[in-house]
């Protein structure tokens, strides 16, 4: 999250800390005041100094100073003889205040060091995951985009060829492999420019009213086998974006369908629709559910099919961009279920 995102985030927690930091040390001399009488002023100290720490836990060192500067002129005004003036009369007070003032700047200086390190290393981290992100991409790229665009010119390439006669199945089966490598190749630069989006947090979603058994028949059109629906005929509208729920319920089925017999199942509950799609394959175990949905991983997937491993990564990002979840569970009698989980449409 490095870039304008985490400058916002730091400077909102640097405004927290702030507003921490004048409010705070106010709030704890208005409930220590009428114990003054009965507390030492090393108590009144201490107390206030936690002040500090909160202040520079939430906003860092700028923060956290400015609560020193203002817990040691309450300390000063409000608890240390005379009172309600800025004079010190004891030596000792003036050593008091002193250390007070010293040990909060220290302490606002280590724990913002402390924040210092931490959000660099958050930084790190998240170049490296770009970093990593890139590779797989790159490598993925290599093969997996390539296949299908050198399929699609070769195709095209056998059509347009003078040195062999074709007759017209044979025009028919290149102008099929044409149109079948062109449409895998369109699938995977969607998937590509969708996660991006979504990444960047700047994909359209337009939440609305939706018919889930309309997009469930659109979403079918773009499945290479057959699947049984099993709908409710009075299943509520859900919120949600119809294009993208059909993106969602395709990819969840295109890969489904590799695995084994499957079914689309809709049901209410609590207030939500889920729309379940099940599969009798292998399965998965459990421990691997979170790992399939990352980018470039095709988990337990042996076919030749074209892909980036990006179909499931895709259609939790789209799931959750319309307020809903994707989860997994296991099929009764073995398998995977995918449950798209929306709210119902008020």
């Amino acid at each position: 999250m490095d870039g304008p995102v985490s400058q916002g985030l730091g400077l909102g927690r640097r405004l927290q800390g702030l507003a921490l930091a004048c409010l705070l040390p106010l709030a704890v001399a208005a409930v220590l005041f009428p114990l003054r009488d009965r507390l030492s002023l090393v108590s009144d100290a201490l107390l206030l100094l936690l002040t500090v720490v909160a202040a520079a836990l939430v906003g860092g060192l700028l923060p956290g100073l400015v609560a020193g500067v203002v817990a040691t002129a309450l300390l000063n005004y409000l608890f240390t003889p005379p009172f309600h003036t800025l004079r010190v009369a004891s030596a000792d007070n003036v050593v008091s205040l002193v250390v007070f003032a010293a040990a909060a700047a220290l302490v606002s200086w280590g724990l913002g060091e402390v924040e210092r390190r931490r959000s660099a290393t958050i930084r790190a981290a998240t170049l490296q995951a770009a970093t990593d992100v890139r590779t797989a991409l790159l490598a993925a790229a290599g093969h997996d985009l390539r296949t299908p665009l050198a399929a699609a010119k070769a195709a095209v390439s056998g059509l347009r060829s003078d040195d062999v006669e074709l007759d017209e199945a044979d025009q028919r089966d290149l102008l099929g492999s044409a149109d079948a490598s062109l449409d895998r190749l369109s699938a995977l630069v969607t998937d590509l420019l969708d996660l991006s989006r979504l990444q960047l947090d700047a994909l359209p979603v337009v939440r609305r009213a939706t018919a889930v058994d309309e997009v469930v028949v659109r979403a079918l059109d773009e499945t290479p086998a057959p699947v049984r629906v099993d709908l409710p005929e009075d299943l509520p509208d859900v919120l949600g974006d119809a294009a993208l729920l059909q993106r969602v319920l395709a990819n969840l089925l295109s890969n489904a369908v590799r695995h084994g017999p499957t079914s689309v199942v809709a049901r209410p509950r609590d207030g939500h629709v889920e729309v379940c799609v099940v599969d009798h394959g292998p399965g998965v175990p459990s421990s691997q559910w979170e790992a399939m949905f990352a980018p470039f991983q095709r988990h337990g997937d042996t076919s030749t099919t074209e892909g980036l491993g990006l179909g499931l990564a895709v259609a939790r990002g789209l799931t959750e961009a319309m307020g809903g979840t994707l989860a997994p569970m296991p099929t009764p009698g073995g398998g995977l279920t995918m449950v798209v989980r929306l709210e119902v449409a008020p």
